[in-house]
């Protein structure tokens, strides 16, 4: 039997396996290891006697209402499986409460490279970092491509005033999670919710989409490429414009010291041959004809978001339910990413 795992008990996971996927395993052998670089779901490695598996589970305390439903990302999962957008195979979902519980899910080992640093990215070619930025804004075009209708997700959320539901959503996550009074979240918060915009296009939208949540190949076993996206966890019916924006936060431009500052993909893209986060938002606007003259906006509500998952992740490191390392550094962010976020509604200098 595996060992125990913070979150993983191998006993009760044993079990399940054995019914849920006795093709994978059959009582032999198996073995696990947490995967680092994820700040808020905990997913694993199992190597079982049939195969390599994925599995992903809520955080272990500081869960708020309607966040971490795995049910919800094995639906998404199953819905694109299939489709141009290359996602994970899901394989089971278990809801019992007697194995973990938490509802948690399981899906196929994507072979591949996750580059989660700029120790990661600083190896490849510049040739390689256009090619795979190339490929990453592709693969965001082709998911607000996908009709939600076609591949079952018609109802996977409401289909108008996204932008207005979101900031109330996360403004009421920050009441929830906030560890210390911060001004300038407060008068973000108040400044999205004056310029909010009318309703645009509707389509499935990630949520959380950047390079470090993708599996990629690369040379010399295949041409640079993401070959599946992870951690949909935030995914819905949305404004497309607003995940390119989420996109963009993340994008560390060459020289941006302030961004190296926040921990989430701090360096991933700060070296030659990866283009600049302008340069990405024309690339994404050519291809899909979407209309970016309120992109200002969207980077408001993208930084203020990042802000508030960073808080809560915070909450839990200060409570001791944190597993990994780099979480201290998760905190003094957060008011770094509410000023860029002001900024960014030309509401500070």
């Amino acid at each position: 039997m595996a060992d125990d795992l913070p979150g993983l008990p191998a006993a009760p996971v044993e079990r399940w396996l054995r019914e849920a996927l006795p093709e994978l395993f059959d009582g032999g052998p198996w073995r696990t290891e947490l995967i680092s670089g994820g700040l808020s779901n905990i997913t694993y490695r199992l190597w079982l006697p049939g195969g390599t598996v994925i599995l992903r589970r809520p955080p272990l305390a500081h869960v708020l209402p309607r966040a971490h439903d795995m049910a919800r990302e094995y639906r998404v999962l199953r819905a694109l499986f299939g489709t141009p957008v290359p996602v994970p195979e899901p394989l089971a979902l278990c809801s019992d409460p007697d194995v973990l519980g938490v509802t948690f899910y399981v899906m196929r080992d994507v072979p591949g490279s996750v580059l989660r640093t700029g120790t990661d990215t600083e190896p490849l070619s510049p040739a390689v970092r256009g090619e795979l930025a190339a490929s990453l804004i592709a693969v965001l075009a082709d998911l607000h491509d996908v009709s939600p209708d076609a591949v079952g997700l018609g109802d996977y959320g409401r289909r108008s005033g996204y932008c207005v539901r979101q900031i109330k959503t996360w403004g009421a996550q920050w009441e929830r999670s906030r560890t210390r009074d911060l001004p300038d979240m407060d008068t973000l918060l108040a400044r999205l919710a004056e310029l909010a915009p009318e309703d645009s296009a509707c389509t499935i939208v990630h949520g959380d989409f950047r390079l470090d949540n993708t599996v990629v190949s690369l040379p010399p076993d295949e041409p640079p490429r993401v070959v599946a996206v992870l951690d949909w966890e935030l995914s819905t019916l949305g404004d497309p414009i607003a995940d390119l924006a989420t996109t963009l936060s993340y994008w560390h431009d060459p020289g941006d010291v302030e961004r190296g500052e926040i921990p989430v993909s701090a360096g991933l893209t700060d070296h030659p041959g990866f283009p600049t986060a302008e340069s990405l938002a024309a690339t994404y606007a050519a291809r899909t004809g979407r209309d970016l003259g309120n992109l200002s906006f969207y980077l408001g509500l993208a930084w203020m978001k990042l802000a508030v998952i960073c808080e809560g992740v915070h909450a839990r490191y200060l409570g001791g339910q944190t597993l990994g390392e780099g979480y201290a550094k998760v905190g003094p962010a957060v008011p770094l990413l509410a000023a860029r976020g002001l900024r960014a509604l030309g509401c500070a200098d």
